[in-house]
């Protein structure tokens, strides 16, 4: 078998160069916080068979401080998606029902964190994931691609992500505007990325 090429991934500075990613608006996006708002959302979702995927936690500041995360979880099509906080034990239930659910394809970028945060406080393996770096390492590139070069390559557009949010409290028990619109971005992205290879037939 003929290896792959080796495949340039977009540095920072060829990424920023590029015109940008047009982002999810909030009025595309839910957040859910209780058990009746996650019936809903799992509902919607149960008809798309892949989600985009992603979580966020509370940042730590001390050192060999255990993160308690997920606090947070991102579920995204291509259309719309919802951020759940994981407050609520019904609330908590359901998403960890639908991590565990084989049957929808959860795609995401660096993922092994998020797995190991989830099966600590969740309880459950969740299934049917897909790791989007390790598909673009079988196409040719040779390091974890992440969210932001996988969009330069599949769009030629640079997605931007606020530090700010990143590092906020992902605990909280209201997030901010900015807070939804980075995380759901996040999963968002992932789904757009994901039917882009579906689209140009290098994943099936």
């Amino acid at each position: 078998m003929t290896p792959r090429p080796h495949r340039h991934t977009p540095d920072r500075d060829e990424i920023t160069a590029l015109p940008a990613f047009e982002r999810l608006g909030l009025e595309h996006i839910v957040r859910v916080d209780d058990e009746g708002g996650a019936r809903t959302a799992a509902l919607a979702l149960a008809a798309h068979p892949v989600w985009g995927f992603d979580t966020e936690s509370k940042p730590t500041f001390v050192r060999d401080q255990a993160s308690d995360g997920p606090h947070v979880v991102q579920l995204a099509t291509a259309q719309q998606a919802w951020v759940f906080q994981l407050h609520d034990p019904g609330c908590r239930a359901l998403v960890a029902a639908m991590l565990a659910d084989p049957g929808h394809v959860k795609a995401g970028f660096g993922l092994g964190d998020d797995h190991k945060r989830i099966v600590a406080k969740l309880g459950v393996q969740p299934a049917g994931v897909l790791d989007l770096n390790h598909v673009f390492r079988r196409l040719g590139y040779r390091k974890d691609i992440g969210v932001k070069a996988a969009v330069a390559v599949m769009f030629g557009q640079s997605f931007a992500k606020s530090k700010k949010a990143a590092t906020s409290n992902w605990a909280a028990r209201q997030l901010s505007p900015g807070q939804l619109v980075y995380a759901a971005n996040d999963a968002w992205a992932a789904a757009r990325v994901h039917g882009a290879l579906v689209a140009s037939g290098q994943i099936s």
